[in-house]
């Protein structure tokens, strides 16, 4: 593995800084100990460009090489997930009933390394803004970010962000063309019907019967609506009504998730939710309200990017280190809205065997750090060499 010597040679330091920031995990927008200590690191680094507070805790920091040129944006996300900690280690966080386990700490902590290094050397043309996110795991940090203007007023033309894989070999690189992670739609409705006695069902307008048609009625919108090489999924997860054997209950609630890589079919799907849910309340005599509760878009490398982020990724990993087209995922994340808004791409980061992500026990792959600060690095050389 190809990591570079100056970066290889404080790897240390950054377990340090990884594990510090474990201890004290921040939820959505109030990342502000967060953004303090990473404040801190820049100006240890001599970093004096620096713009807090966006999106409330958010930050971006410029880091500004040799003559003109242009800028790159690097990203990193800063907050933690609602979760009790069970990894036993002695940085265990904290902070009761909230864990870093997505690896948002791995995460500042490569882009860190990687501003040490490119404060220090400078060997690039332009400049590299780092932006430092809150909210990626709701409500999302990224759409406020591009929405205070931080593309334009700091003219960043392309954009990347690295994301750990547990599961997935050590310090492999995934990526690919096109989209790789999905849109993620919420569903809620509502069925309103007429309560009564269960031994009298004819004198009730029973929301249950409704709910459990409204259902299975949506589990035809991928078989009989899309085409069979539309990739999509439907799936309800709540189901919530009643509060006796013997009561008929006068209102149900209905909960799931939509997934998309494409606009149109995630059109296509909400049509027909609103056509399903309006008919089957219909034939059951009950009344139905269906709200789409919009969030992230897929997100969608381009694909010159993409292709030349697996370059560099081939750099420092070898040429078994990338997957440079590896499956899109269902699961989702809000940088997609930074690619909405600059060409670039999404990778993901092997850190070898160990509990997944969201779980209790995950903790994040130290070894790994080094590689990722590398390869943001070599990015930013490679895309705008001096001279």
């Amino acid at each position: 593995m190809a990591v570079i010597n100056r970066i290889a040679g404080f790897a240390d330091e950054m377990a340090a800084w990884r594990q510090a920031l474990h201890r004290r995990p921040e939820l959505g927008f109030a990342c502000h100990e967060t953004a303090g200590f990473v404040v801190e690191r820049l100006r240890e680094f001599g970093i004096t460009r620096i713009e807090e507070r966006i999106a409330e805790s958010g930050i971006v920091a410029v880091i500004e090489g040799q003559g003109d040129g242009p800028v790159i944006g690097l990203r990193a996300d800063m907050d933690a997930l609602p979760i009790h900690e069970a990894t036993g280690a002695e940085y265990a966080s904290e902070v009761a009933g909230c864990m870093h386990a997505c690896g948002h700490d791995g995460h500042v902590t490569m882009l860190l390394g990687a501003a040490k290094y490119l404060a220090e050397t400078r060997n690039f043309a332009g400049s590299v803004a780092l932006i430092f996110q809150p909210a990626e795991e709701g409500p999302g940090g990224a759409v406020p970010m591009v929405e205070a203007g931080i593309m334009e007023r700091y003219g960043i033309e392309q954009v990347y962000a690295l994301h750990c894989a547990p599961g997935v070999d050590e310090g492999v690189f995934h990526t690919t063309p096109g989209p790789i992670m999905a849109s993620v739609d919420t569903i809620h409705i509502d069925v309103f019907g007429q309560g009564g006695h269960g031994a009298m069902p004819q004198e009730c307008r029973d929301p249950v019967v409704a709910a459990c048609g409204i259902v299975q009625a949506i589990q035809t919108i991928l078989s009989r609506n899309l085409a069979a090489l539309d990739q999509a999924v439907v799936s309800i997860t709540q189901i919530h009504t009643g509060s006796a054997d013997n009561v008929v209950p006068d209102r149900a609630y209905i909960n799931g998730t939509v997934r998309t890589f494409d606009r149109e079919v995630r059109r296509v799907i909400w049509q027909r939710l609103e056509e399903i849910v309006a008919g089957q309340a219909a034939s059951y005599g009950v009344a139905a309200e269906l709200r789409c509760e919009e969030g992230y878009a897929p997100t969608v490398n381009d694909a010159e990017k993409a292709g030349f982020a697996a370059e560099v990724a081939r750099e420092v990993a070898g040429a078994a280190g990338i997957v440079p087209d590896m499956d899109r995922q269902m699961g989702s994340e809000d940088f997609a809205a930074m690619l909405e808004a600059r060409p670039g791409a999404y990778l993901f980061l092997g850190q070898g065997p160990g509990a997944g992500l969201h779980h209790p026990e995950f903790d994040f792959n130290d070894r790994i750090a080094p590689v990722g600060a590398s390869f943001f690095a070599r990015l930013v050389e490679r895309a705008q060499p001096v001279g």
